[in-house]
């Protein structure tokens, strides 16, 4: 079982990443495939009840990729972690199958309980360089999460996250509409990205011209009304009464 992981895992590399030239190649010099084999033994260990042993295999791992898994997450087959310096994935964390991570990426939990506190990835999501992923809640199969962006909330499937906090810009099912490859690198659209706040003024710049025409339609159809002078004997009157 082991043997087949770590030979799916080096050909998703060579199907993901246009670099990598031959079988031995990616089995020696891709840290992302060294740092999930050492994983995979170091979680053996751990639900072995062998916990010290698994601990130290992650730290001699992390030490020589600059990519640490914690021996308890859980983590599917065929995970690319592409480049891999910086990332980090928490003890609760659980990654589905052909998932992508670029560098920098932290799959964290904010909170200091003992249960759920990290989160869910499911199958096919790729997280983008520098992308903060924090909280126990499930990123949805297919979606993509744009680089340095930061997940606080549930993201649904086939959907594309950016921004600080992370908002939605697109959703194809099972495809993004920006793209013509289903694979997305760095998890960020192929084409012009959609900025959320630039999209909401617009709507209010949209809504503005519509009531400004509106009101000028309404000045147009008012009758004009027009007022004479008026007489001495009136004012008269007026000022009597006053």
């Amino acid at each position: 079982m082991f043997l087949q992981n770590l030979r799916d895992d080096i050909q998703a590399v060579m199907t993901r990443d246009p670099a990598a030239r031959s079988f031995w190649e990616v089995a020696l010099c891709y840290p992302g495939i060294q740092a999930v084999a050492a994983h995979r033994v170091a979680s053996w260990l751990w639900h072995r009840d062998l916990k010290l042993p698994a601990r130290w295999l992650s730290q001699v791992a992390r030490t020589l990729t600059g990519i640490e898994i914690h021996p308890r997450a859980r983590i599917g087959r065929r995970l690319f972690i592409d480049h891999g310096m910086g990332v980090v994935i928490g003890a609760t964390a659980e990654v589905g199958d052909d998932v992508t991570l670029y560098q920098g990426v932290t799959l964290g939990g904010t909170t200091l309980h003992k249960g759920k506190r990290h989160p869910t990835l499911g199958n096919n999501v790729i997280v983008g360089s520098g992308a903060q992923v924090l909280g126990g809640f499930t990123v949805g199969e297919g979606a993509r999460i744009g680089a340095n962006a930061v997940v606080v909330s549930a993201v649904e499937p086939h959907t594309t996250v950016v921004g600080i906090p992370a908002k939605p810009v697109s959703r194809a099912n099972g495809r993004d509409e920006h793209c013509d490859d289903s694979f997305m690198p760095y998890g960020t659209p192929c084409e012009d990205l959609p900025d959320p706040v630039a999209r909401a003024l617009k709507g209010l710049l949209d809504e503005v011209a519509s009531l400004r025409a509106r009101v000028n339609e309404l000045e147009a159809q008012a009758p004009h009304v027009a007022f004479d002078e008026p007489t001495p004997e009136l004012v008269e009157t007026v000022r009597r009464r006053i």
